[in-house]
């Protein structure tokens, strides 16, 4: 018997793990995201796909600690006093954001014939948005330490902490023959248990957690530092829990306090592993609980409030957003990343039915709601992102070139076209600089930049830019295809011009050789070469050797480089950097004496 639990058990690790592998990567391929990937593999494998799992709320239980971890690595990211500086954007805006929002959902739930007691809890259940989605959606576009990302987080944090008074409120509402039931201790009673707990948090965090790591790296035993991590992590939040406040603030606090510490990093890479494959199963989990039944029954209902859920909570955030001078562009970002409900919702919700506030019923259908709007967010998000894309970023206030003369274009000035151009300028080279990201053009212009709006693949932007009477053209943009694309159009539009690009790879750079651009420089090449030779130098090896052994690697480079062209179908000439080698056309028998510089 206990040998068919175990291999039970293993079926259903099997299946999880097979899900996540299959869905993710067809997901991410489909430019859809992981969060997205991972809810629709949860609801296939569930009890309402094909019925391979069906215990959805102890996945999602065991798999809050992904969430839980998560924090603590954001934590970690935040030392006391940025944490302080951020006090305003966590109170102010946050705070604005929370009440209209539920003052608003409060409202669309009495409009749809619920008592204000249930109407609130819904609503209020709804303004938590989703930690996870959003902090996962924030990690991979890069977003979580931008002004952006920071105001973002800062929302968040405040939801986090508004936990604790919504569940005093929902004890409040509570009819008093079930307030007593559910608890024999008094409102006072629980806060100060609750404050007591934070407290004991700071103490332990402050004197007790550096001592106890130093005492163990001494020890050198890599696997105790890891139990340590985790110790630290789910003590806190099991502390956390104890006084009746969310497990994840309770990760994070502790994150907080160890963000000075010298062991912080070692603590990030040893709670990853664990905070992304907990995290993934906890969407799993999320994604299996979505009653099909509930919906099937009542999908008008659930249906009508998911749309209008999502408008009004969306069109506050961009209220907010707006009022608090975020651009355009951020206030709808904003607005759609943290449209949904969250996964604090099921804790207010699961409390309120136990309180007799709401019925098993609305219970049912409002999980349903929460459910169906996190699984939204991934595909509005990637819909969103797509239309901006077509569109084009918002152009407010920018300015279009106009007959601009310059002996160099540059079209891109992000890292690499902001450097490159420096030598131009110190030379007294006149250049003209486009660019299609607006958050680009505002950060040069302080700079005494003058970066104008367009997008280097079309005709008419060349013209405006003055690409027909320029000396040479620089492609600097981090985009492979449309570097590509740029470049090709070049070539049919202004064949004249020298034209120097950044290539993202080796097999990139051949195919821009063979639509005849002039200058390739492979953007990792040169700096790979220098951090090469300053490991050398680090060695202890001489200059000279050092110079020699890299001028060994460049020529090696060359050879292979030219062969791969002479194998081509590419017969006219290019001058490539990164080594840098002159190609013209390339044989065989030149391959020993290609100039390198």
């Amino acid at each position: 018997m206990a040998a068919e639990g175990s291999a039970s058990q293993l079926v259903g690790i099997v299946t999880l793990l097979g899900a996540a592998v299959i869905g993710v990567p067809l997901f991410k391929r489909l430019g859809l995201g992981a969060v997205l990937g991972y809810l629709a593999a949860g609801l296939a494998i569930g009890p309402f796909g094909l019925g391979l799992l069906t215990d959805a709320q102890t996945i999602i239980h065991v798999a809050e600690l992904g969430v839980v971890m998560f924090l603590f690595v954001i934590g970690l990211e935040m030392k006391p006093s940025h944490l302080w500086g951020l006090r305003g954007q966590i109170f102010g805006l946050g705070s604005m954001q929370v009440v209209l929002s539920a003052l608003l959902l409060t409202g669309v739930g009495i409009a749809f014939g619920f008592p204000w007691q249930i109407a609130f809890v819904s609503g209020a259940g709804f303004v938590l948005t989703s930690t996870a989605i959003v902090m996962q959606v924030l990690a991979e576009r890069g977003d979580l330490h931008t002004p952006r990302g920071q105001r973002i987080v800062s929302i968040l944090l405040f939801e986090d902490l508004l936990i604790v008074p919504l569940l005093a409120v929902v004890a409040f509402l509570a009819p008093a023959d079930a307030a007593s039931a559910a608890s024999a201790s008094p409102l006072w009673q629980r806060m100060g248990i609750a404050l007591l707990s934070l407290v004991a948090l700071v103490v332990a965090g402050r004197w007790l957690l550096n001592p106890m790591f130093r005492i163990l790296a001494r020890s050198k035993a890599r696997e105790v530092m890891t139990a340590a991590a985790l110790l630290v992590v789910l003590g806190a939040a099991l502390l956390m829990e104890w006084g009746g406040l969310s497990m994840a603030m309770g990760a994070f606090v502790a994150g907080v306090l160890l963000s000075e510490s010298s062991f912080r990093h070692q603590l990030e890479a040893d709670i990853e592993p664990f905070r992304g494959l907990l995290l993934g199963l906890f969407f799993l989990g999320v994604g299996m609980a979505l009653n099909l039944e509930v919906v099937g029954r009542n999908w008008p209902l659930i249906v009508g409030g998911v749309v209008a859920m999502m408008i009004a909570k969306s069109l506050c955030i961009y209220v907010v957003a707006r009022m608090a001078k975020s651009s355009n562009a951020e206030a709808i970002d904003r607005a759609i990343l943290m449209a949904q409900g969250g996964e604090f919702a099921f804790v207010l919700f699961t409390e309120a039915l136990k309180l007799n506030v709401i019925s098993p019923e609305v219970n049912a259908n409002m999980t349903a709601i929460v459910v169906l709007s996190m699984a939204l967010t991934p595909l509005v998000i990637a819909i969103h992102q797509r239309m901006a894309r077509g569109e084009g970023a918002s152009a407010e206030g920018m300015e279009a070139p106009q007959d601009l003369l310059g002996n160099v274009l540059i079209i891109g000035f992000g890292r690499m076209g902001q450097i490159a151009s420096q030598g131009l300028l110190a030379k007294g080279v006149q250049i003209s600089i486009i660019d299609n990201d607006p958050d680009t053009i505002r950060t040069a212009a302080p700079y005494g930049f003058k970066v104008y709006y367009g997008d280097g693949a079309r005709a008419d932007i060349l013209h405006a830019a003055g690409a027909h009477q320029a000396q040479a053209i620089m492609v600097c943009i981090n985009d492979k295809e449309a570097t590509t694309r740029i470049v090709e159009h070049l070539g049919v539009e202004c064949p004249q011009v020298r034209v120097i690009v950044r290539a993202f790879d080796r097999e990139h750079a051949l195919e821009l050789m063979q639509l005849n651009a002039e200058v390739v420089v492979r953007e990792t090449f040169e700096s790979a070469i220098v951090m090469g030779r300053q490991t050398l130098k680090v060695l202890d090896v001489p200059d000279e050797e050092a110079d020699s052994l890299m001028e060994e690697v460049r020529r090696r480079d060359a050879e292979r480089f030219a062969l791969e062209v002479a194998g081509g179908t590419f017969a006219g000439r290019a001058l490539v950097l990164g080594n840098i080698e002159h190609i013209q056309p390339p044989r065989h028998e030149d391959l020993n004496t290609a100039e390198t510089r």
